[in-house]
């Protein structure tokens, strides 16, 4: 998996190299700071690929006594490396155009210019993509973040061009500027987004997808003797992920038995989620009452109360330290009672 995610970032790097001589001849021909404020982007497209390449091949080190959950973390930290480039490259290209603006410069050849821009976005949309889908089916947030990205700079291209041959049928050359200023902030912006991202990685914010993905499979693989899942973690390692859980077991079971059902539920998860996952599953006995309630095993040799309806996992239940029985109104007010 690492080997092809190192494959696909080196012909970004490749492709984007090409492209940033390309976009900076365009802008020697043109005089063009819109089409200079492309180049600039190109430059930091570049950076930011050498830098995702070093942080894949850092991400597929084996774990080691320092790093006991993997190096997969660097993979947040090069997203976020690769944001910041992008709000300076905004704030400068945003410096640039207003310095455009007030000593305006003659542009020529713009035809040419659109010509090679085209070619560069058409380029750029189609790897954009490429990483995007790669960096997904990979579970990669590097490959998506580069995607993301190079996709960006490929839009910006195509409204670029569009710009520009406003220019060539106006003669309006100060719209060279404004248009340019448009772009810094629209890059800036995606820096944002893209630095926001790294961030919540590195600090382990719950990431709604990753969880929504596991609560999925462990529905779909529900089996009648885990009573509950509860207290629910999902953390990202980069491209691999780390899960604990609380499983709710009949409190007869005995240590074979209870065994079996929790490697049954870490296959369950590591056969089906992307990466490489481990999972550390904690097992809780079963309380007759509440647990019976809502308790689908069938012919329980210890059963106090019959079945009242079946508790449908969620995100937000089984996120909870607490196992399901609080969903249960009538029984709320029964154990209050009993208080």
């Amino acid at each position: 998996m690492n080997s092809e995610k190192q494959r696909i970032i080196l012909w970004s790097v490749a492709i984007s190299i090409v492209l940033l001589v390309v976009k900076f001849y365009s802008y020697v021909l043109t005089g063009s700071n819109a089409i200079l404020t492309d180049a600039l982007e190109s430059i930091v497209n570049v950076v930011a690929s050498f830098f995702a390449l070093y942080s894949i091949r850092l991400s597929a080190v084996p774990r080691d006594r320092n790093h006991p959950y993997g190096h997969g973390k660097i993979e947040f930290f090069s997203a976020g490396i690769e944001g910041t480039l992008i709000i300076v490259a905004g704030i400068f290209i945003l410096y640039q155009s207003l310095n455009s603006m007030l000593f305006p410069q003659p542009l020529m050849e713009l035809p040419l210019g659109m010509v090679l821009i085209g070619f560069s976005g058409v380029v750029n949309g189609v790897l954009g993509f490429v990483l995007q889908k790669k960096g997904k089916e990979l579970n990669s947030i590097t490959l998506e973040a580069d995607g993301k990205h190079i996709s960006t700079d490929a839009i910006s291209s195509f409204v670029l061009i569009f710009g520009i041959a406003i220019i060539y049928f106006t003669g309006w050359n100060v719209l060279d500027s404004i248009i340019s200023a448009l772009f810094a902030f629209y890059i800036v912006y995606n820096g944002y987004f893209l630095v926001r991202k790294s961030v919540a990685g590195l600090m382990d914010e719950s990431n709604p997808k990753s969880i929504n993905k596991a609560v999925r499979i462990l529905n779909k693989h529900r089996q009648k003797n885990w009573i509950d899942i509860h207290n629910m973690r999902v953390q990202q390692y980069g491209g691999d992920s780390h899960i604990d859980l609380h499983l709710t077991l009949p409190y007869y079971y005995d240590l074979v038995q209870g065994h079996d059902c929790v490697h049954e539920v870490e296959e369950v998860l590591e056969e089906n989620l992307p990466g490489n996952i481990e999972v550390f599953v904690h097992a809780d006995p079963c309380i007759p009452d509440p647990c019976c309630h809502y308790c689908q095993v069938v012919n329980c040799p210890v059963r106090k109360f019959p079945l009242s309806r079946k508790i449908e996992w969620t995100a937000e239940n089984m996120s909870q330290n607490q196992k399901h029985y609080h969903e249960l109104g009538h029984l709320n007010i029964n154990l209050q009672k009993k208080k």
